[in-house]
């Protein structure tokens, strides 16, 4: 946990390092690169989360209809014959399986830093 000078409600200032010019109050042993590049690799993670939430959005959009779904009831069961070939849903549902699992290893990743900062 990164506090922000010597007055941070609820912190105590036993065993902490606190930087000059209103740095973060840190444990001892820890590098302050080690903040940067956990604050960075956060950042990174949040910038691909919002990136992958939107695509996964769009590709599951763009799946055909199977029938008896919410698909029908917008006109999906009409357009059956004029869909995308069997060699395109399958490459879309590749296409879609992978990025749900990047959104997942990095809502995990996330996660976890979250639980280590915090």
């Amino acid at each position: 946990m990164i506090r922000r000078g010597p007055g941070s409600p609820g912190s105590s200032d036993h065993g902490s390092v606190t930087y000059p010019y209103g740095g973060a109050v840190r444990a001892p042993g820890v590098e302050r690169g080690t903040y940067q590049l956990v604050e960075a690799l956060q950042l990174v993670l949040q910038i691909l989360l919002i990136i992958t939430s939107f695509l996964v959005i769009v590709l599951v959009l763009l799946h055909k209809g199977k029938g008896g779904g919410l698909s029908d009831m917008f006109g999906g069961g009409i357009s059956s014959g004029a869909g995308s070939s069997g060699v395109a849903e399958r490459n879309l549902n590749r296409i879609t399986i992978g990025l749900v699992l990047l959104w997942t290893a990095v809502v995990v990743l996330l996660g976890l830093i979250q639980r280590v900062s915090g």
